[in-house]
């Protein structure tokens, strides 16, 4: 097949001023703002993201905020509040769910669970924004991807500090590892690469 990657969502909003503030606010690049035979479009892109948001004019007939539940994934949720937070977003508690689904209900709901889930399990610790029009994102921390889901032939990062996180975790485990072999072990970077590559394809760590 034919590769076919997600390019760009269109988000509905009313006011195109303020909601280019907005997302450029929160650290969104700016990759273009042209107007041209009546029709405004505005395009900014989430630190890290291979896809993109646009707005405009003549863009969608969807009423401005219809937008729902659209996903931003982290690697650490708490740093991702913060800096979002920091940034003058209205952002929610980090929560988990008490039931599968609980993470579309409303802030306030009860099957939002306070705190991350047990252990940071990866997908599922959530926060929650929405934008000015309620357009609404969902903050997801993943941490290991599930299989199948990465290309294993394939092994990146979107930044420095998602690096930095996979380098501290495979440290941690060949902490564990040189213990249980009982010495140092002279070839830890081929262990860190093999571990790392494992983590994000979502195949056996090594041991």
């Amino acid at each position: 097949m034919v590769d076919q990657k997600l390019e760009v969502v269109v988000i509905p909003v009313s006011d195109f001023d303020r909601a280019k503030e907005f997302y450029g606010g929160l650290g969104w690049r700016l990759d273009a703002d042209v107007a041209r035979d009546n029709v405004r479009l505005v395009q900014l892109t989430p630190p890290g993201s291979d896809c993109s948001i646009q707005f405009g004019s003549g863009l969608t007939s969807a009423a401005p905020g219809s937008a729902q539940n659209q996903y931003l994934t982290v690697s650490d949720i708490d740093a991702a509040r913060g800096d979002l937070v920091a940034r003058g977003a209205q952002v929610s508690e980090v929560f988990h769910e008490g039931t599968l689904g609980d993470r579309f209900r409303p802030v306030g709901a009860s099957g939002r669970v306070s705190g991350p889930a047990p252990e940071h399990h990866s997908y599922g610790s959530f926060a929650s924004f929405s934008d000015p029009d309620g357009n609404s994102w969902l903050v997801q921390e993943i941490t290991t991807r599930l299989p199948g889901r990465v290309d294993p032939d394939v092994t990146s990062f979107t930044s420095a500090s998602d690096l930095a996180d996979a380098m501290r975790r495979a440290s941690a485990a060949h902490g564990e590892h040189e213990k249980r072999i009982g010495h140092a072990d002279a070839n830890w970077p081929d262990w860190y690469a093999r571990y790392m590559v494992a983590e994000q394809a979502g195949t056996e760590l090594p041991t």
